[in-house]
């Protein structure tokens, strides 16, 4: 008889009014690096980074960062890309315990929702490596920039962080390593907020309507 995966979730104050305005809120940007894109098969996580965006302003500390033992080589084309090596990650922990501490992090900060560019496969990193350690994600509150580029640019078709870092004038870090990106897309997202606001989208629930409007149409 197959046992059952255990539950692993983030614990997050979700508990919230609709009508809580966006600049109360406390917000964890995060981005991954993997060997390659195919996580739910042979990749897997070697970087998780994230950093807190409070009063719509991205903040010094805390900053999440840690290289991960993916317990495979890592492709040399990815070693280009991310400037990851295997000796970087040789020493590090493991996945799970990685997530684990970045799930205690958002926990004790009592995080409202994640955040994340294109996050979806960021999750989906995450989901792939609890479920190798026998856990079942339960997955978290989020929001996709690209959720909210796309209610802000309809006609946009790219994915680039880079690319909407520059169209929205916000600060840009070093690409292709998780901190780099996490403090780039935590940049981005305090700019696709204040044009929201500026639009009189203002409260969770408006940022909500934003996102569920917006999921299902990204880029497809």
């Amino acid at each position: 008889m197959f046992g059952r995966s255990k539950p692993f979730h983030f614990s997050m104050n979700t508990d919230i009014s609709l009508s809580t305005r966006l600049e109360d809120m406390n917000f964890y940007v995060f981005d991954t690096e993997a060997t390659g894109f195919s996580v739910k098969r042979e990749d897997r996580l070697i970087e998780l980074a994230a950093v807190q965006v409070q009063k719509l302003h991205v903040m010094e500390e805390p900053i999440f960062q840690s290289y991960v033992d993916p317990e495979r080589g890592i492709p040399e084309e990815i070693v280009k890309l991310t400037s990851i090596s295997n000796d970087k990650v040789v020493q590090a922990p493991k996945a799970y315990e990685v997530i684990e501490q970045f799930a205690e992090l958002v926990a004790k900060d009592r995080t409202n929702c994640l955040v994340g560019h294109n996050v979806g496969f960021d999750l989906q990193v995450l989901k792939s490596e609890l479920q190798r350690a026998d856990y079942k994600l339960r997955t978290p509150t989020s929001v996709d920039t690209l959720s909210l580029v796309k209610f802000l640019r309809p006609s946009e078709e790219v994915k680039d962080l880079d690319v909407y870092a520059k169209m929205f004038n916000c600060a840009r870090y070093e690409r292709h390593t998780a901190l780099g990106d996490a403090l780039t897309t935590a940049s981005l997202f305090c700019g696709l907020i204040e044009n929201i606001r500026e639009r009189g989208y203002t409260t969770w629930g408006d940022l909500l309507h934003i996102i569920s409007k917006e999921r299902n149409s990204i880029f497809f």
